[in-house]
């Protein structure tokens, strides 16, 4: 059984990474940077935005930048079936 994972890299979603800049709430003229990972869709992020919507909406710290990097780790042209398999001993 493939992992949950491995079929959504199958499916399109790559290794996205946000580093998420953001004021602290006591001391507004701090920043403090916050690393989130998830598998996502690239170009949209759907999975990114709805983090973002849930820390501006539930956290106090404001948000002062976010940067994104994005890599597809393996696709459906990447697969291929083994045409033959030899075993020794």
């Amino acid at each position: 059984m493939a992992s949950s994972d491995f079929a959504r890299q199958i499916a399109g979603y790559g290794l996205t990474t946000a580093g998420i800049l953001y004021r602290m709430p006591d001391h507004p003229a701090i920043l403090q940077e916050y690393v989130w990972q998830d598998y996502d869709l690239a170009p949209r992020f759907p999975e990114l935005n709805r983090f973002l919507d849930f820390w501006q909406a539930k956290l106090d710290g404001k948000l002062f930048r976010v940067t994104v990097s994005h890599k597809d780790l393996i696709g459906p042209a990447d697969l291929r079936a083994v045409g033959s398999e030899f075993r020794l001993h």
